[in-house]
């Protein structure tokens, strides 16, 4: 099977999975209401996604048990839902307002960014310098930290925030550590990365490019 197969299945169920325990523990106030707006939309979008842009990662084959563990792991993903719902915490109106907003610009950067870099890399292979990608070279992964950040924070409780930090531990920053390695095979990537962040958006010149601007301005010695 392959990678994508797991993660696709745990995205398409998340929607029925929350409607599960909001049946399940008789909670149909606001705050799961909003949560399966977000999370299941969240899901079917990844679908869509998946047919029109896909990642390219997620398309490796792996075994049955590897297919098994990361299903379980994706579980975890599952988390924040059932804390919310089960223990019947009401999110306030101003909390539900801040994980909307949160879920809006993650979901936007998140699949803007990987439709720019998968159009572009189909037409013109390369380093991608420009857009969603100017400023930060893991803008898709931004969108993803904030989009389970509003899950979290709908939750109200700090074991999602646990989850999701141990998931940019062991998964979103290596990845990006390998992104990096991979793009440093182009000549540009030197300068490219000076001005650009690892995962937040680097508005300001870093203190290196400062110094090599510096340099290349000063005098040469006679």
């Amino acid at each position: 099977m392959k990678a994508k197969h797991i993660i696709n299945l745990q995205k398409g169920l998340t929607g029925f999975v929350v409607l599960g325990l909001m049946w399940a523990y008789h909670n149909f106030t606001i705050g799961p209401w909003i949560y399966l707006a977000l999370h299941g939309t969240y899901g079917l979008l990844w679908l869509l996604k998946d047919q029109l842009f896909p990642d390219k990662q997620w398309e490796q084959k792996i075994s049955l048990g590897q297919g098994i563990f990361v299903g379980i792991i994706l579980v975890l993903y599952w988390v924040a839902p059932f804390l919310l719902i089960s223990r019947g915490v009401v999110p306030s109106a101003p909390l539900i307002a801040a994980a909307v907003a949160l879920n809006i610009l993650g979901v936007f950067l998140h699949y803007s960014s990987d439709a720019q870099k998968y159009f572009t890399l189909k037409y013109h292979p390369g380093l991608i310098t420009e857009g969603f990608f100017a400023r930060c070279r893991n803008t898709n992964y931004l969108g993803e930290v904030l989009i389970y950040s509003s899950f979290a924070l709908l939750a109200q409780h700090w074991l999602p925030f646990v989850i999701l930090a141990l998931f940019a531990a062991g998964l979103f920053i290596p990845n990006m550590r390998k992104k990096d390695e991979s793009l440093a095979r182009y000549p540009e990537f030197a300068e490219y990365k000076a001005r650009s962040g690892l995962l937040l958006p680097q508005f300001l010149p870093s203190r290196n490019s400062v110094l090599d601007s510096q340099a290349s301005d000063s005098p040469q010695n006679g």
